[in-house]
């Protein structure tokens, strides 16, 4: 019985260790075709990318290769490619975009008034908390406020009205061709009431109800006049309830003997071919309390920039804005700017010196150290811009040189110039 015992247990031994050699067996084989064939397929990668490697190598050295008719073959492509896969040419693309200045409004073509007939900034002179003394009210509550440390005129009630106090408030103060330019400053609302009009028409009479005056509605996010409205490009999505932040919208209007168009910042969003209305006058609501306003200025006439070179061989702009004592530009000076630049391109042989002036306000030895600092401000944004350097050069000339009246707003402000003048 126990050698019948014995024999099973070797045999059961024998059994179980041949299926441990077979799986062994088998695992080492399985391991071994997975190493050998992972191996050729490494080789087979290391190949491919050997070919490839090549091949980018000739594409780098390709030269320019005639084809059967003996004329040279475009390197366009070759170039492109370069720039595309090679990273130092990528690097100096970004290099090369990190150099050229930040110009913003590049397309704003909207060009002030020769002659200012109407300035109100207002002046830092003006008594806090009482009525800008350069305006007349028609209804509500204005008074003069301080918004982040700078005066500006304050709407204190709904459906308030003010209009420039002129000398001739009646009489048709408005040319055939004139500018009108703002800032307007929104606070976080909701409301509908969120905006200001500017009403043209009889000056004293321009009411809501009054047929003869037409108005242009400035809204946050867009323009409204007659049956034209336009949102500021990217706020079109955004309703009257959605909620918006506090901002200043710096506003343009040009009128040129029946037509009339409308900026809000750098963009036109108003033009209306032929107005109906012949505009003799202004008049600013604001639709609700809290709304403030500054830097306001009607100018009149304008001659073409080329034509003020052949008879005055010089161009006088008074729409060239700075920083309040900084020569800093302004955004909404590009569209002067855009002009000038535009002129010297069609006009090669035209060249420029640009000097600046000032008013009399301040130091003289500063306001001369300010408007060189202006002038070369602008010749630089021009270089920027594309205009050769040897074609420009700068100067200042402070407050030496007044066209106007000191003792003016208006004055000051025909005063405060950037003059291109032809060498």
């Amino acid at each position: 019985m126990k050698t019948v015992i014995i024999f099973m247990l070797i045999l059961f031994a024998g059994i179980t260790l041949q299926a441990q050699i077979k799986v062994d067996v088998e695992n080492k084989v399985e391991r071994k075709v997975n190493q050998r064939a992972n191996s050729r397929t490494d080789q087979a990668i290391d190949k491919g990318l050997d070919k490839l490697e090549e091949g980018i190598g000739k594409l780098f050295k390709k030269k320019k290769k005639k084809n059967k008719n003996g004329n040279q073959q475009a390197e366009e492509q070759i170039q492109q490619n370069n720039t595309i896969e090679h990273p130092s040419n990528l690097v100096k693309e970004e290099q090369a975009k990190l150099a050229q200045p930040e110009v913003k409004w590049t397309k704003f073509d909207f060009v002030p008034g020769d002659e200012v007939i109407f300035e109100d900034g207002p002046s830092a002179d003006e008594e806090n908390g009482e009525f800008p003394s350069r305006w007349d009210l028609h209804k509500g509550s204005v008074e003069i406020g301080e918004l982040n440390g700078e005066p500006v005129i304050m709407f204190l009630a709904d459906g308030s009205y003010i209009v420039p106090y002129l000398k001739n408030p009646k009489e048709d103060y408005l040319p055939e061709v004139f500018t009108i330019e703002m800032d307007v400053w929104f606070g976080k609302s909701s409301t509908t009431a969120n905006r200001f009009f500017i009403y043209l028409g009889d000056q004293k009479n321009n009411n809501q109800s009054d047929a003869t005056h037409t108005n242009l509605t400035i809204m946050p996010h867009s323009l409204e006049f007659l049956d034209s409205e336009k949102d500021y490009p990217g706020t079109e999505n955004i309703g009257w309830t959605a909620e918006r932040k506090d901002v200043w919208h710096h506003i343009s209007i040009a009128y040129t003997r029946g037509k009339f168009k409308a900026y809000m910042g750098d963009t036109r969003l108003i033009n209306i071919p032929h107005l109906e209305v012949n505009p003799s006058g202004i008049t600013i609501e604001a639709g609700k309390a809290d709304m403030y306003l500054k830097n306001f200025r009607i100018a009149k006439g304008g001659v073409k920039y080329y034509d003020r070179v052949l008879s005055d061989g010089k161009i006088i702009v008074n729409g060239i804005r700075f920083d309040v004592n900084k020569a800093t530009i302004k955004p909404e000076s590009n569209g002067a700017i855009n002009k000038i630049f535009s002129l010297m391109q069609k006009q090669p042989e035209l060249n420029f010196s640009v000097e600046g002036h000032t008013d009399s306000d301040g130091d003289e030895a500063k306001n001369m150290d300010l408007s060189k600092a202006r002038g070369k401000a602008v010749m630089e944004r021009l270089i920027s811009l594309g205009i050769a350097a040897n074609r420009l050069k700068s100067t200042g000339w402070g407050e030496s040189k007044p066209l106007a009246d000191n003792g003016t707003a208006e004055g000051k402000a025909n005063n405060r110039r950037v003059e291109f003048v032809k060498f």
